[in-house]
């Protein structure tokens, strides 16, 4: 291939799905992410209930607030981090799914 040549069309078609294969990477990843940050709450409150004998609720409250508090602002996050990458990966795949309509000769090595 010459310099002075134009890249043919189906590489660029290729290298537009490789950027939004990596970009649904990405969500993925940030899906995995939001994931591990609201299982964290669950597994602390858990954590709690369990031990909840060996200690007294008046006596922790000003220590329990704080942490319920936190917890409840991780929880929201996990679930905004969740939804924004579902959101990220439906528009993804959307994507992919117009190229391959519009470039027939692409779909057999994409899906």
């Amino acid at each position: 291939m010459e310099m002075d040549e134009p890249p043919k069309i189906d590489n660029l078609i290729f290298n537009e799905i490789q950027v939004l294969l990596a970009e649904k990477r990405t969500a993925l990843s940030s899906l995995r992410t939001g994931i591990a940050i609201f299982a964290l709450p669950l597994s602390v409150l858990s954590v709690l209930i369990a031990t909840s004998r060996f200690y007294s609720m008046g006596k922790v409250l000003p220590l329990l607030v704080p942490l319920l508090l936190l917890n409840v602002g991780l929880v929201v996050l996990g679930s905004w981090l969740i939804y924004r990458a579902i959101r990220h990966l439906h528009r993804y795949d959307h994507r992919i799914k117009e190229l391959t309509l519009k470039y027939r000769s692409i779909a057999d090595f994409v899906d």
